[in-house]
């Protein structure tokens, strides 16, 4: 029976939004103005995967994703891009970019999180963008 439920978690779908390239996420962030927010994570990893398949789904309901450019990156496929987006640290992570009057701002969080986390990272990013944007108009 465990089986069972183990294939079914298998087959359970990730985000489900259309998860952009970090290439594609990263032109967006750049041509909107909006935050960019990548998930950093590995299949084998539970916490990442719990993220994945459980904590955004919920924020991509929530409309948060609207908000921001989003992207995912696997270290174990993108190695080099992943160590500069984490600095080497580990994962779960939660980077997000935005770009100020003084270049751009980098914010993470680290280690599985809750969808109340997620939700009050990226509320509060898009919040210090907007009011970069008004202090500093583009």
């Amino acid at each position: 029976m465990s089986w069972l439920i183990l294939a079914a978690l298998l087959q359970t779908p990730t985000i489900t939004a259309d998860t952009n390239s970090y290439a594609d996420a990263r032109r967006e962030c750049v041509e909107s103005g909006k935050p960019m927010v990548v998930m950093v994570g590995t299949e084998w990893c539970a916490p990442c995967q719990t993220m994945k398949r459980r904590i955004l789904p919920q924020i991509l309901k929530r409309g948060l994703f609207k908000k921001v450019s989003f992207a995912v990156v696997n270290p174990d496929h993108d190695g080099l891009l992943a160590k500069r987006l984490t600095g080497g640290g580990p994962v779960p992570q939660l980077v997000m970019f935005r770009k100020s009057s003084d270049g751009w701002k980098r914010r993470k969080l680290v280690g599985g999180q809750s969808v109340e986390s997620v939700e009050k990272f990226i509320n509060e990013g898009v919040a210090l963008n907007e009011e970069s944007n008004k202090a500093n108009p583009r």
